[in-house]
């Protein structure tokens, strides 16, 4: 561990400290190009934008500009660390936006009072964007933050901790189920997290054609007789005598677990119907190992969020690329229909036969589909191709 922290801190730290640069996209290397990057050239898109604000889309980089924003109170598995330390992690997401869907990005990490001024602010420098990335801010005001700036802006705004996710654990779960011998619409779902991830994926999942969820959380079932539940999750509840993890997950098909290491037991496993489906998600340490899960139950599927494991369930293999299908439709809202193709188009992807170059950046020999391969790599050079297209057409659809 002395090491990966080492290693990590001289990553960061040199040969400049940090992750980003703005480097120029037009020359300016003589009296003339002054004269066009600035005065007196630059009035000239000026006056374009102001006569009609759509030319900001033709004349600046408002249409590949994505703001990343945090408040830093929810950063990774650390919790609430502030917002000056989150920024490293928003920088990382600028370079994968840009590393793998050519977006470019500004990092911005607020520090507001309150949600109300959280909200204004970043509605006050809206226009700079052509959409807004929210992450790492802690429920529940994130879910107001999101509804508030969705509402109000004319740009995509996306809170990938909620959303992200779920596009991922959908597309997973479909080719998981199928392996498994199984279908979503018939599937009993345990939850254990009901937090902005779990909330978001077992509603995408109830949209897509999920049936039967149960949602457990630190307090235990989501049922509807509970008066602490919020206007986030109310919605999720269900009507059930089942007040614990262990009374809900006899003859489950699927445990989706985005809540705390080793927060599933053994013996709890040992429930599940046969061929089972555990996405083990919590980060860095999932709800229970892979070695410990399969020792009890050689029947099982698994996934985690981790890239030392099979089946990484991975935000890196949605963001930037609905972003890339969102801003190349110039949409106004990253709506459901486009995380939905997002998440089909990632499914059907994992079942075609794995190019040469993924093999060689993750020094493998064979990758197919299967138990160990559910969900495309993040260095698979078809997900540009493959995944902003059918976003862009579900926006255009929608439209």
């Amino acid at each position: 561990m002395d090491s990966l922290k080492s290693r990590a801190l001289a990553y960061h730290e040199f040969p400049k400290p940090g992750k980003l640069s703005v480097d120029s996209s037009k020359p300016c290397t003589t009296q003339d190009d002054l004269s066009l990057a600035y005065t007196p050239g630059v009035a000239e898109p000026v006056r374009e934008i102001n006569r009609d604000p759509e030319n900001a889309y033709r004349y600046t980089n408002k249409g590949n500009l994505v703001a990343v924003i945090t408040d830093g109170t929810a950063v990774l598995g650390l919790g609430n660390m502030g917002a000056l330390a989150s920024k490293p992690v928003m920088e990382g997401k600028a370079v994968l936006f840009k590393r793998f869907a050519g977006i470019d990005v500004f990092d911005i990490e607020i520090n507001a009072p309150s949600v109300e001024a959280f909200i204004e602010t970043v509605v006050n420098i809206a226009p700079t964007f052509g959409g807004i990335n929210l992450e790492d801010i802690a429920a529940p005001h994130c879910f107001r933050i999101e509804k508030e700036l969705r509402e109000r802006l004319d740009i995509p705004v996306f809170h990938d901790d909620q959303h992200g996710t779920a596009v991922i654990v959908s597309a997973a779960l479909l080719n998981a189920l199928e392996i498994q011998g199984k279908t979503l619409g018939t599937a009993k779902i345990v939850f254990l997290g009901a937090g902005a991830a779990g909330c978001a994926c077992a509603r995408l999942l109830k949209i897509m054609g999920a049936t039967n969820i149960t949602m457990v959380d630190k307090d235990g079932v989501l049922h509807s007789q509970r008066h602490d539940l919020h206007a986030n999750n109310r919605d999720l509840a269900i009507d059930t005598n089942a007040r614990s993890l262990a009374e809900v997950m006899p003859e489950a098909d699927v445990f989706i677990g985005v809540s705390a290491a080793n927060a599933l037991s053994p013996e709890i496993l040992k429930l599940m119907a046969p061929k089972p489906v555990v996405f083990a998600l919590a980060n860095p340490d999932p709800e229970i190992l892979p070695s410990v899960a399969m020792a009890v139950r050689d029947d099982i599927l698994m996934a985690t969020g981790r890239s030392d494991f099979p089946n990484q369930v991975n935000n890196a293999l949605c963001f930037p690329f609905l972003f890339r299908g969102a801003l190349d439709a110039r949409a106004k809202q990253i709506t459901v229909e486009m995380q939905i193709a997002a998440a089909h188009a990632l499914a059907d992807l994992a079942r075609e036969p794995v190019p040469e170059s993924v093999l060689l950046a993750y020094n493998l020999t064979e990758l197919s589909f299967g138990k160990d391969y559910i969900i495309p790599k993040p260095f698979d050079p078809r997900l540009i191709e493959r995944i902003p297209p059918r976003v862009a057409a579900a926006a255009r659809q929608a439209n």
